[in-house]
């Protein structure tokens, strides 16, 4: 896949807080530091159970690394920023899209995440597999569930969620049509 671009004023409408430069590229045999750096602190992950072992990181690199995965790295001014992603997932009875996102701290508060969002919801809706994805941002992740809601997706409530394995986190249920 060809980078996806967005650009205020561009072809892609931004919305306000959302950052100008902002493109979503496949992932990247070379962004296993960047996944180390997401996934690996603690602080980046004390909304999803605490910081993946390095044997789960390299697990989940070579998934992202599958042409399907539908994770790609975001990049900002030509450095590597985050992470975007989208996979299948059966909910209440319906196949959707589960959405997922994160931004390492030195690029957060620009609207990356938003932007990048954003640009993934294209691209899913565009593949025409899915009629709605989901958000599912603990409850206490104030930047998630604002991003959730700057992007138009509707809050159908809290639910709670097994992740990691053993440990169980209340998670609102955003949704967004992709059709």
């Amino acid at each position: 896949m060809a980078p996806i671009q967005i650009t205020r004023g561009g072809g892609v409408a931004c919305g306000a807080g959302m950052a100008t430069d902002v493109r979503i590229e496949p992932w990247r045999q070379q962004d296993l530091g960047l996944l180390q750096a997401l996934l690996g602190d603690p602080a980046m992950m004390v909304h999803l159970g605490g910081p993946e072992s390095a044997e789960q990181i390299a697990e989940r690199q070579t998934r992202y690394l599958r042409p399907d995965s539908g994770c790609f790295r975001i990049v900002s001014e030509g450095a590597a920023a985050g992470w975007v992603g989208a996979w299948e997932r059966e909910w209440r009875g319906e196949t959707v899209a589960e959405v997922g996102w994160s931004v390492l701290p030195a690029a957060q508060g620009r609207g990356l995440a938003s932007a990048a969002t954003a640009l993934l919801l294209e691209h899913a809706a565009g593949l025409g597999r899915w009629r709605f994805a989901h958000a599912f941002p603990a409850v206490a992740n104030a930047a998630s569930n604002a991003i959730c809601a700057r992007l138009g997706f509707e809050r159908l409530g809290a639910h709670d969620f097994e992740y990691p394995k053993g440990s169980w986190l209340r998670c609102n249920d955003w949704r967004i049509s992709l059709s």
